[in-house]
């Protein structure tokens, strides 16, 4: 195992290219764990060099709304009155912490999504 830090696209490439290499290797392995230290290195250069953008809250809603077939009248007993939620899907509106939770907790949005975090 000759393991050496990912700092170039040509390092990354080659480290991708191990770990397809590597996909079944098994866990306690001698080559499971060449893979989890390949991942965890690959995972750390993507983090740093491909940062994933802040994801928009009424986006991450309409994009569930389109999952589920739901129709803006569905959010109503989620986020409240109709115009509440008008407001909230034409950016009038901030969602307030109920609404949030309400979200997450009934559509299964992620906080991360809901927060734009």
């Amino acid at each position: 195992m000759n393991i050496v830090p990912i700092r170039t696209q040509e390092d990354y490439d080659t480290a991708l290219a191990r770990i397809d290499q590597l996909m079944d290797a098994q866990y306690g392995t001698p080559q499971g764990d060449e893979l989890d230290i390949l991942v965890t290195l690959v995972e750390a250069y993507e983090t740093k060099h491909y940062p994933m953008p802040v994801c928009d809250p009424v986006e991450a809603i309409k994009f569930r709304m389109e999952q589920m077939g739901l129709e803006p009248k569905d959010l109503t007993p989620i986020i409240g009155s109709r115009s509440k939620v008008s407001e909230i899907l034409n950016y009038k509106r901030s969602l307030s912490l109920a609404m949030i939770r309400n979200l997450h907790a009934q559509l299964h949005v992620p906080y991360e999504s809901l927060l734009g975090a």
